[in-house]
């Protein structure tokens, strides 16, 4: 826990999908204080000649772009916390994707703690049997 999914306008490439999974793990871990060894990320890609922004490809205008889904257990992190996580992802793919195009997106869903688990367990029965 957590789940990341992002998607990046590039072709496949497993170096540049670790490097990306590292960098969120890190980030998630020092901003949203997550257990990195609880922590999956799934990496996609698009070609970018196939993303398109205001009707124009990716490709065509030179710059890259990514979509991150990152779950987290509902008030767990503050907004604070949150916008400084948003501005740090954006940094960071910047760095790792080159020029991003400003309609990249970040989204980080408060998913209820009844409703969200891993290994057949909610979080809230985690929170509850950590608390015994």
């Amino acid at each position: 826990m957590p789940i990341l999914n992002v998607t990046l306008s590039s072709a496949p490439d497993a170096a540049l999908s670790a490097a990306v999974a590292g960098e969120l793990s890190r980030l998630t871990a020092a901003l949203l204080g997550k257990n990195p060894q609880v922590t999956a990320v799934a990496v996609g890609h698009v070609d970018p000649a196939h993303w398109f922004v205001a009707g124009q490809r990716l490709s065509e205008i030179g710059k890259a772009s990514f979509f991150l889904d990152t779950r987290i257990t509902d008030g767990t992190n503050t907004k604070d916390e949150k916008a400084a996580y948003v501005a740090a992802v954006f940094e960071a793919m910047a760095r790792l994707l080159g020029p991003i195009h400003e309609e990249s997106y970040v989204h980080v869903h408060d998913v209820r703690g009844d409703a969200y688990g891993y290994g057949g367990k909610t979080q809230d029965y985690r929170y509850i049997a950590a608390k015994v």
